[in-house]
């Protein structure tokens, strides 16, 4: 704003607000104005510490995504170890069930009742 154009304004506001009413006005002017730019600071500082968390959560998922190994891809060959024999791949159909033990037999009682025996004649 130019010179004249500030005191237009002023003479404006004379006429407009009177003497005795003008430097009230002037103060609770600068009353809002001063509260307006703080708010409008507090609203930014909580924007750009906003923006700079955002910032901070995706370089640290950058650097976990680095540290990760990498994923096998179809059709290449994986750089880690082989998989562990007990656990079939997806493809595979379902691993035997485990043999059953023949280490020890199982008494006869347990699989028949025992029969009468017949005493023989002295």
């Amino acid at each position: 704003m130019s010179f004249g154009e500030l005191l237009f304004l002023a003479m404006l506001a004379l006429l407009v607000f009177g003497p005795r009413k003008l430097p009230e006005v002037a103060r609770t002017v600068a009353k809002i104005m001063a509260e307006l730019r703080k708010a409008s600071n507090e609203f930014r500082y909580s924007l750009e510490d906003e923006i700079r968390s955002i910032e901070v959560s995706e370089r640290s998922q950058k650097r976990l995504e680095a540290s990760a190994p990498p994923a096998v891809v179809e059709g290449t060959i994986a750089h880690a170890a082989p998989p562990h024999a007990a656990d079939p791949l997806p493809d595979d159909p379902a691993p035997d069930p485990p043999a059953p033990d023949h280490s020890e037999p199982a008494p006869a009682a347990a699989l028949h009742p025992p029969e009468p025996v017949a005493k023989a004649a002295d």
